[in-house]
């Protein structure tokens, strides 16, 4: 039985020479306005990109559609969701309603 395959992109974010940090924050940034439904294919070249969107997703509630076969490229795959939760403009890794806390 083999996968079914990733759709086409709606909406393509290249994330080329970004850190990950850099990366979701452009990421939130082009998906801000984009209907539940898309598909959104992300160029990335951070090693740490296989575990970081499928976290980055699990935690929004954005589904993960895995990698996507693009010879030369690293090129993975997500749907935006009715029910994602919202993330800070500047912390896509924290909920909207999470206040940074002091430290102290």
């Amino acid at each position: 039985m083999s996968a079914a395959p990733i759709p086409a992109a709606d909406l393509t974010v290249d994330g080329t020479g970004l850190l990950c940090v850099t990366l979701l924050l452009k990421l939130r940034a082009r998906i801000a306005d984009a209907p539940p439904g898309t598909v959104v294919h992300v160029i990335a070249t951070d090693p740490a990109a296989p575990l970081d969107l499928p976290a980055w997703c699990h935690m929004t509630g954005h589904t993960y559609l895995g990698p996507v076969p693009d010879p030369g490229r690293d090129v993975y795959a997500l749907r935006l969701t009715t029910a994602a939760l919202a993330t800070r403009p500047d912390a896509p890794w924290h909920p909207a309603d999470q206040q940074d806390r002091p430290k102290g």
